[in-house]
């Protein structure tokens, strides 16, 4: 048992990396204005991108704008890209600059969250339950600062390490430390201890 996880970590590094690989290689075709290319990268990244646009700006009318303009950016600027940073932390970037251009635009009212998919095996009562959990945790949300929110979703929504999210946000990864400890501790004071359950 202990001698197969170095061959399952080997396994999913190098998923990994042929998935990394996948995307410099659409990038590339991107940038000399292949169209089926950037299909191909706008699906592999949609879910991604709506889940994160999604937290972060807690209005469902402007989060399929705000991912198409993200996207727009990606078309435009493809060849742009320079390989420093892995292709989703530079598609993450653009999308954070978007979502907080959009943040500082609106003046409308929060819209009631849009229902994530749920599993087929869960019941009306977990249904709901989960449902009120994402209304609750995204009204606390709601209430961070754009960069502590941002920080947030990045590190517990998407398992994002602090060095990666740094280079997102563009800024020290001990901002990156600070943001996530005060956007936790806001998060706490204003959910109760129904924040701790929802940073699991």
């Amino acid at each position: 048992m202990l001698r197969s996880f170095p061959i399952r970590t080997h396994e999913v590094l190098a998923r990994k990396r042929s998935s990394d690989a996948s995307d410099v290689a659409l990038v590339e075709r991107v940038a000399v204005g292949d169209v089926r290319a950037f299909e191909a990268l706008y699906r592999s990244y949609y879910l991604r991108l709506m889940r994160f646009l999604g937290l972060m700006t807690s209005r469902r009318t402007i989060v399929e704008e705000a991912l198409n303009d993200a996207m727009l950016v990606v078309w435009k600027r493809s060849h742009t890209y320079n390989r420093q940073s892995k292709v989703s932390t530079w598609i993450f970037a653009i999308a954070y600059r978007t979502a907080l251009k959009a943040l500082r635009a609106q003046d409308e009212p929060v819209d009631p969250p849009a229902d994530e998919p749920s599993s087929e095996d869960a019941g009306p009562e977990q249904q709901l339950s989960a449902s009120q959990t994402r209304s609750e945790l995204l009204r606390g949300l709601d209430g961070l600062s754009p960069e502590q929110r941002c920080a947030l979703v990045f590190a517990y929504f998407h398992d994002l390490p602090y060095g990666e999210i740094a280079d997102i946000m563009n800024c020290p990864v001990d901002t990156v430390k600070t943001r996530v400890f005060h956007g936790r501790r806001r998060l706490r004071a204003l959910l109760g201890d129904g924040a701790r359950e929802a940073e699991r």
